[in-house]
């Protein structure tokens, strides 16, 4: 469900506004439904439970001195990777920083009770496709509901797992998770961990690796490696995806819930729909009126069924938060609950079958969706999704949409592509320039746009698994994790031991996808890359089609804030006067004119085509493919665009 699993507070950044604009407007973006039906039986094996009691999770008050492995964070991908680790017989420690008493993190005091699942490219058994996430993430998922679960079923499932290893010590409620960090001339080393405790007291512990299961990849950005944050590597370090907040409404009762599911089912979109544990629809409800229209919107809702007649709504999305500032995430907290009464008041109005709703509680913690990108040794790109790429040393697989969500109020988000198989490589979980430390989750190391997708928690849980063993593949060959990256003898034992724990990581290929044997790929690549093309839920990026001179100016703006030094003029002053712009087509003449003025190249529309040349701002074969002069498509100005770019950045 793309909107359900996705990155962190949006500002309404001027940069990414003009972005959006350039953007295709996809249906379920529109509506701001993301969760991902196409080809999937979300039905199977989906069903309320009984209500369960919260199980204690039994902790310890005071960590040992030393463990083989810390892992920092009690979210999925924190519990993957301790109880991996321990199944590989090392004695680890699972600490968190958080004021949790269960664990789970965002799935469970987040209430982010709705998976993004990822399944194979085939059809399946009765049209069933296989689940791409095996192992540990398989293992939890078969002890809940569905795709919506039950928060306190996932809670006990997750403590299940770590209390049936021996070699896992909890530790919960601590004040203060610092790296214990020794310098080095090339890379640092992290040897442990220097922790406050719950009473105060102070512990250093010592540990021969550090797994970071936070969030934010707090422990691997207080150990000095290298990230970016929100869009920085789109030229937009402000712009982050909006956070939530889920709220759970009470009095949905069976009758209540059949109702809304008929509602559901009756809006016959291809973005809505249910099942008895989810219901992905209310798409008007994006036209809710917020009082904070600065601050708040609402979108489609992505509901998930609970088993005491309650459900949790994960719609509410505000914007300008920085995820990782407690003051920040404390303000949004207010906006939120300051905005829900009249959200709740609203859908009571508007919607029959939810008058006797009400209220009931909101979550503990906030659903942030992005904030630190960290720099790893190899960084997953969005050609890495767009062409299915395999990798040699994979750890895990995605196909979940590279869902963007809403940067600002203004912004609609947007559906990139959507992946048939892509692996994320074990590279992508080692730190750049730290050593003994690896990083899981949604801070891991890829650009923003794959960060759409691999942020799930499948994803997340699969790569986890994958460092909980790879300590001990590192432990016992007296290796770094930057050496075994790079050692292809360790990586097939990883395989091995990842496959012996139930996980799937055989190696694929799939043919090319039919946008990629178009002539303006390569253009395109560039468009994808830069955030300026979209092909929504069917990959259809409408290369074919008709540009204009709007479109154009808009497209170029976008690519300005990639080199902003270099990119100095105006291309709008090309556009013709007295006339709607989006209803011009554009010409090779006007478009060259239009690059031209942004690179402040001295040249008019009749002779900035050979300006641009002479300067090696286009090539001639680009110039050649174009067919038809007159009328440039949008793969033609991709094109362009890619000339353009590889130029200004050979340059700088």
């Amino acid at each position: 469900m793309a909107s359900n699993r996705k990155g962190a507070g949006g500002a309404s950044s001027k940069g990414y506004m003009l972005l959006a604009v350039l953007l295709l407007v996809i249906a379920a973006g529109a509506y701001g439904l993301h969760r991902w039906t196409k080809n999937t039986n979300h039905s199977a094996g989906v069903k309320p439970g009984a209500v369960q009691q919260l199980e204690k999770v039994k902790t310890v008050s005071k960590p040992q001195e030393s463990y083989d492995v810390i892992v920092a964070g009690t979210d999925p991908e924190g519990v993957a990777a301790a109880v991996s680790a321990a199944k590989n017989g090392q004695r680890t420690l699972l600490v968190d920083g958080h004021n949790r008493e269960i664990l789970g993190g965002l799935m469970t005091l987040g209430w982010l009770n709705s998976l993004d699942m990822n399944y194979g490219p085939g059809e399946g058994v009765l049209h069933q496709r296989e689940l791409l996430n095996k192992g540990l993430f398989s293992a939890w998922y078969s002890q809940i509901e569905g795709d919506s679960f039950d928060v306190v079923t996932a809670a006990n499932a997750f403590n299940k797992m770590v209390a049936a290893e021996k070699n896992i010590d909890v530790l919960l409620k601590v004040k203060s998770m610092e790296p214990v960090v020794e310098k080095g001339d090339t890379a640092s080393l992290v040897k442990g961990m220097k922790l406050t405790l719950e009473d105060g007291s102070e512990v250093t512990v010592s540990a021969k690796s550090v797994i970071d299961a936070t969030q934010d990849a707090d422990i691997a950005a207080a150990a000095g490696v290298p990230y970016t944050t929100g869009r920085e590597d789109l030229g937009d370090k402000k712009s982050r995806m909006a956070v939530t907040l889920v709220f759970r409404l009470k009095n949905v009762t069976p009758d209540v819930w059949a109702k809304m599911r008929q509602r559901a089912e009756q809006d016959n979109d291809e973005g809505t729909g249910s099942n008895e544990m989810s219901i992905w629809g209310y798409k008007d409800m994006k036209d809710y009126p917020a009082v904070n229209k600065e601050r708040i919107r609402m979108r489609g809702l992505n509901i998930g069924r609970q088993n005491d007649n309650t459900i949790l709504i994960n719609a509410l999305q505000i914007f300008g938060v920085d995820g990782t500032d407690p003051k920040s995430k404390e303000e949004a907290f207010e906006l939120a609950k300051a905005e829900l009464p009249h959200v709740v008041d609203h859908m009571k109005k508007q919607y029959p079958e939810l008058a006797g709703i009400e209220l009931d509680a909101t979550a503990p913690e906030l659903y942030v969706r992005e904030t630190r990108h960290i720099q790893g040794e190899y960084r997953l790109s969005i050609v890495d999704v767009l062409e299915n790429r395999d990798q040699w040393d994979r750890v895990a697989f995605g196909s979940y949409p590279v869902d963007i969500q809403r940067m600002s109020p203004a912004d609609t988000g947007a559906v990139v592509t959507v992946p048939k198989q892509y692996a994320v490589p074990f590279r992508s979980i080692v730190p750049l320039k730290v050593d003994g430390l690896l990083v899981v989750g949604r801070a891991a190391s890829y650009d923003s746009l794959p960060h759409g997708t691999a942020r799930v928690i499948p994803v997340g849980m699969a790569a986890a698994e994958a460092a909980g063993a790879a300590a001990k593949i590192a432990a016992d060959g007296k290796m770094t994790f930057r050496q075994m990256a790079a050692n292809k003898e360790s990586i097939a034992a990883l395989h091995e031991t990842l496959k012996k724990q139930g996980m799937a990581l055989d190696s694929y290929t799939l043919k090319p996808e039919p946008f990629m044997e178009h002539k303006a790929y390569e253009g395109l690549k560039v468009a994808v890359t830069l955030g300026l093309a979209t092909g929504g839920y069917n990959n259809d990026f409408g290369l074919d089609g008709k540009s204009n001179q709007q479109r154009f100016v808009n497209q170029l703006e976008g690519f300005r804030k990639f080199k902003p030094a270099a990119l100095t003029g105006s291309p709008a002053g090309a556009l013709a006067k007295g006339s709607d712009p989006k209803s011009l087509p554009l010409t090779l003449d006007t478009a060259a004119h239009m690059i031209a003025l942004l690179v402040k190249a001295e040249a008019g529309a009749e002779n900035a085509v050979s300006v641009l040349t002479e300067r090696g701002l286009l090539k001639a074969e680009t110039l050649e493919a174009i067919a038809n002069k007159d009328e440039l498509t949008n793969g033609d100005t991709y094109l362009l665009i890619r000339d353009v770019y590889n130029a200004v950045k050979a340059e700088s």
